[in-house]
């Protein structure tokens, strides 16, 4: 397998394979990194889509996580925040930015389960 200092190499004298060989490496290396850039660039915005998703379609009594790691059922939703109450016994309540939240559990989740 060749890495890049190789390929370097290989492009100075020529490829070893007659004329142009250097090119077409330097050209298919390109190719690689063009590709992975792209990969990466629409896997983020696809990601970025979903998560944007899910904090839209928070409403009451859904079961949320934080990025704190605190867990708690939502009692209201504004644009920008929500309240969650953590505690059904002492009805502490604590309010959050929207964008503060991890991830909505689903029925019988525990938090470590799932992404």
């Amino acid at each position: 397998m060749l890495n890049l200092f190789d390929l370097t190499i290989l492009a100075q004298q020529g490829g070893g394979s007659g004329s142009g060989g250097g090119s077409q490496i330097w050209v298919g290396l390109l190719l690689m990194i063009v590709v992975f850039y792209m990969v990466m660039i629409f896997g983020s915005r696809k990601d970025k889509k979903k998560r944007q998703d899910m904090l839209a379609a928070i409403k009451k009594n859904d079961r949320v996580m934080t990025i704190g790691g605190i867990i708690g059922s939502v009692v209201s939703t504004t644009d920008s925040e929500v309240t969650l109450k953590v505690d059904e016994s002492a009805n502490v309540k604590i309010t959050f930015i929207r964008s503060a939240i991890q991830k909505v559990l689903t029925e019988g989740e525990k938090p470590g389960e799932g992404s």
